[in-house]
Parts: C-alpha cells; sequence; structure tokens
C-alpha cells in the first residue's frame, strides 16, 4: 500500500480496444474462482492466537481510511495510463472487501459470499432490460437505461424507507434525498443532492437564474466579510451557499466539478512549478521577488502553455 495523495486529472485519456485486448492473461496458475486462497489468507491474518496483530486490531472504522485511500490509488493509476500496476492496485482494493467480510464473518452479520449475492441480485434487479422481460416503453437508448436505473432505485429507497417505518411505527415520508451517505465527499454529495431534486422538478430549466444565484451568493458573502464585527460562522454558511451554487452551475453544464477542480488543481501547480523555475533562473529567491515580479512570471508560463 503506498502512502501518497496524488491529484488526480480527468479521465479524458481512455486504452485503445486493440491496448485492451492485447494484455495476455494471468500466467500464475489461478482462476477467477479462486478467490478462497485469498478468504483464507485473510482469515489466517485475523487469528486470535496466531495472526498478525496489526491485522487483529482493526475494526470496521479503522479500516476505512485504508479503503478510501486505496480507491484513490486505483484512480490515479488509470489517470496515469500504468496498466501494469493496475492489478496490483486492484488487487489492493479487493482485500479491502475480503477485510471487510472477515470483520462481518467473525460478528455473524455477513460473509464474501452473501456481499456476492447482495451485488448479484441488485444488478439482476435494476437490469430488467438484460436478465428479464425487454419493456418496450422504456426504449433502448442508454438515456432510457439511465431513467429506468434511476427509476428503480427510487422504487428501491421507498420500499426501505416503508420497512424503518414498519419496524418504528412512524409515519416515514419518503425522500427524493433519502441514502445519500452523510460521509460522501462534499462536492460529489452537492451534485447528487441537485440531481435528485431536479429529478422530481426542483431546478430551473434556464441557465440565467442558475447564474445569477451565484452573484447573489457572492453579494452575501461579501456582505458578512464587510461587518464591522466578522462572524466567521456565517462568513463560512455563505462561502457553502456560493460553492453550492457554483456546483449547480457546473451541472447545467454538464460540467463534472470534481473533475473540473482537478484539472484546475493540475494547471495551477504547473504553472506555479514555472514560477519557481523562472525565479530560481534569475538568481532570487521567491521571498526576494514582489508580487508584481511573479505575477509577470506567471503571465511567462501562461503564455508559453498551448491551447
Amino acid at each position: 500500500m503506498t502512502s501518497h495523495t496524488a491529484p488526480l486529472t480527468s479521465f479524458s485519456t481512455e486504452p485503445s480496444i486493440t491496448e485492451i485486448s492485447t494484455t495476455e492473461p494471468s500466467t500464475t496458475g489461478f482462476s477467477i474462482t479462486d478467490v478462497e486462497p485469498l478468504l483464507n489468507i485473510m482469515e489466517k491474518l485475523r487469528d486470535p492466537q496466531t495472526g498478525c496483530p496489526w491485522d487483529k486490531a482493526q475494526t470496521f472504522q479503522t479500516i476505512v481510511p485504508f479503503t478510501l485511500e486505496e480507491a484513490y490509488e486505483v484512480a490515479d493509476t488509470i489517470e496515469r495510463l500504468a496498466w501494469d500496476e493496475l492489478p496490483d492496485e486492484l488487487g489492493d482494493l479487493l482485500f479491502q472487501i475480503v477485510f471487510y467480510c472477515q470483520l462481518g464473518k467473525e460478528l455473524g452479520l455477513f460473509d464474501f459470499a452473501t456481499v456476492i449475492e447482495k451485488i448479484s441480485d441488485k444488478l439482476t434487479r435494476r437490469h430488467p432490460h438484460v436478465f428479464g422481460e425487454q419493456n418496450p416503453q422504456i426504449g433502448d437508448s442508454a438515456q432510457a437505461m439511465k431513467a429506468n436505473w434511476e427509476a428503480i432505485k427510487a422504487t428501491e429507497r421507498e420500499q426501505k424507507a416503508q420497512q424503518v417505518a414498519g419496524e418504528t411505527q412512524a409515519d416515514t415520508v419518503v425522500s427524493a434525498l433519502d441514502n445519500i451517505p452523510l460521509t460522501q465527499p462534499a462536492l460529489s454529495r452537492s451534485i447528487k443532492i441537485q440531481q435528485r431534486v431536479a429529478r422530481v422538478g426542483f431546478d430551473w430549466a434556464e441557465l440565467e437564474p442558475v447564474v445569477a444565484k451565484i452573484h447573489e451568493e457572492i453579494d452575501e458573502v461579501l456582505h458578512e466579510v464587510n461587518q464591522p464585527e466578522q462572524d466567521q460562522a456565517k462568513v463560512q454558511s455563505e462561502m457553502g451557499d456560493l460553492l453550492f451554487a457554483v456546483v449547480n452551475l457546473a451541472r447545467h453544464l454538464k460540467v463534472d466539478p470534481e473533475q473540473a477542480l482537478r484539472q484546475a488543481n493540475l494547471k495551477f501547480e504547473r504553472r506555479f512549478r514555472g514560477v519557481e523555475q523562472l525565479a530560481n533562473d534569475s538568481g532570487k529567491s521567491m521571498q526576494e521577488h514582489t508580487l508584481m515580479e511573479l505575477d509577470a512570471y506567471w503571465d511567462q508560463v501562461k503564455a508559453t502553455e498551448t491551447r
């Protein structure tokens, strides 16, 4: 497990079918059905008497950061087109799932077979056009399939809410925002919230009010900033509203805000490194330059980039 946090760029470059189809199959002797050895390794690592002290000390909660790290490393490998590294990184991510399954097995909650059964049932249920009778009213376009997928998920959320209501004897209202993880990164959670409410009609049809909302939120941020006694909590709240509005604009423009921000991060990093190089070439440190001089370097670097 490599310890690094790499900025992720847009998945704009994809391998050709030739690159994928010419990949040599595994020569290790393992087949895709040989999951049992990995499960046995995990069980041995957690053995109360002979297992690894670190593995034995882990819980569901302590493993989560490693799962996130491994997922980012998979994404980083794909973005770098490092296909020779990808099987190793996917193995690390798979091991996280196996770890959770071992913990679940020890507590009598679930095991690896349960996870396979759950995802198999879900995929079959959500693809009736593949595994069941094709409904001619659905259509066969990707857009129609996505709409049907969302409709099925909405039905599942309603059934889950009704089940909870039955267990608690509570009058539960099914919300379009049910089952959006609170721990999901804020940027992706914002767009998920906006997509959900848009499906039930809570959305602007034109771009003008979307942009106007951003200007409104900027004014509200500045209003709080310019108070004689600045309330940082209010400033933060208004900044949150502004960021949410900007995400909404990205959604209306069909721009992935996460990818756009990653690209902006990489662009800034590339240009700033260029500024550092020019400063070094001048014989003076960055701190010895004025901001005007550094801005001039920035413009120089920017002018050399191809658009």
